[in-house]
């Protein structure tokens, strides 16, 4: 349906991507290195996934985003890195429908991304701030309607962003500085009015970060209120070491996705971008799981679990 969806009006049947860095002496080693990161990032999110569909006391709201977060990590991952580590060793050519069918799923992944972690903030809300009600707050029914919301809002983000850059002509400039099929660097190629895509970018991403951003501050504002009312230490402590981990990773996702998307204009480093985007492209993927997992006392036990079974078995 997408290949049908992508008619090609420019001159442009190919797009060049330059990567992440043109100098030579870095190309090997960013391949090993990204090639190792991407590794892990498949393990770590396929083995939370794995661990949390066979042990059923983690089926409980918090692990069921947790296990959908999982695979949203591995996929966009999936669509952002092969790519990226083929740029390492040689020319770097994507056909034009390919390049917007990575920029489709890249966005419909990224928006799930935000949606999700508002959910999961939500949860920790809920959890901490009104503990004898969560299990009704928090039934399946509405978890399963949270989710439903996820990918819904990705693919009507993805459709706007992809719909609006294929009304775009690209003359004769094909090159791409980035790894990727991303927004930005393509609106610099256009030879016809960018302004349509901006708005909506400045629309779709402002409503997928700001409002979501807005959702999880409020959330954590009135969770650390009721935190510091807590009298136990050990209640204090344990509180605060399940929030850190949300924390930790909203503030890089986040972070870094607004700097990149919420300029008034495509205009800037070039630089600055492909750093930015690396931050929740790459470093957030390869990081959750064990921000989720080292500190998560059900995850410990839950593989200590699995493991025995395995070897006993």
């Amino acid at each position: 349906m997408l290949k049908k969806l992508i008619r090609n009006d420019s001159s442009v049947t190919e797009f060049i991507l330059l990567g992440l860095t043109q100098q030579p002496e870095l190309q090997l080693p960013f391949f090993f290195i990204f090639l190792g990161i991407y590794g892990v990032t498949v393990m770590g999110n396929m083995g939370l996934i794995i661990l949390i569909g066979l042990n059923p006391h983690l089926h409980t709201p918090m692990y069921y985003f947790l296990f959908n977060l999982s695979f949203i990590d591995l996929c966009y991952s999936s669509v952002i890195i092969p790519r990226m580590l083929m740029g390492f060793v040689k020319e770097n050519v994507v056909p034009y429908a390919e390049c917007m069918t990575q920029l489709c799923f890249f966005s419909f992944f990224v928006i799930d991304e935000c949606c999700i972690l508002t959910s999961m903030a939500y949860d920790r809300y809920v959890a901490i701030c009104k503990p004898l009600l969560y299990k009704a707050i928090m039934s399946p029914q509405v978890c399963l309607m949270l989710m439903a919301g996820t990918y819904a809002m990705g693919f009507v983000g993805a459709m706007a962003h992809t719909g609006c850059m294929l009304r775009l002509t690209f003359c004769d400039g094909n090159i791409i500085d980035h790894y990727m099929c991303d927004i930005p660097p393509l609106l610099r190629l256009s030879c016809t009015s960018t302004n349509i895509n901006e708005l909506v970018v400045f629309i779709v991403v402002g409503v997928n970060v700001m409002v979501p951003g807005l959702t999880i501050s409020i959330s954590y504002t009135l969770i650390l209120s009721n935190i510091f009312h807590i009298r136990s230490t050990e209640g204090r402590s344990k509180a605060f070491s399940t929030c850190s981990s949300h924390i930790i990773t909203v503030s890089v996702f986040f972070g870094s996705s607004a700097f990149m998307y919420l300029k008034p204009s495509p205009a800037g480093s070039l630089d600055q971008d492909k750093v930015s985007t690396v931050f929740y492209t790459i470093v957030g993927p390869v990081m959750n799981p064990f921000i989720y997992s080292l500190r998560n006392k059900d995850v410990k036990i839950a593989l200590s679990k699995t493991l025995k079974r395995r070897v006993f078995s």
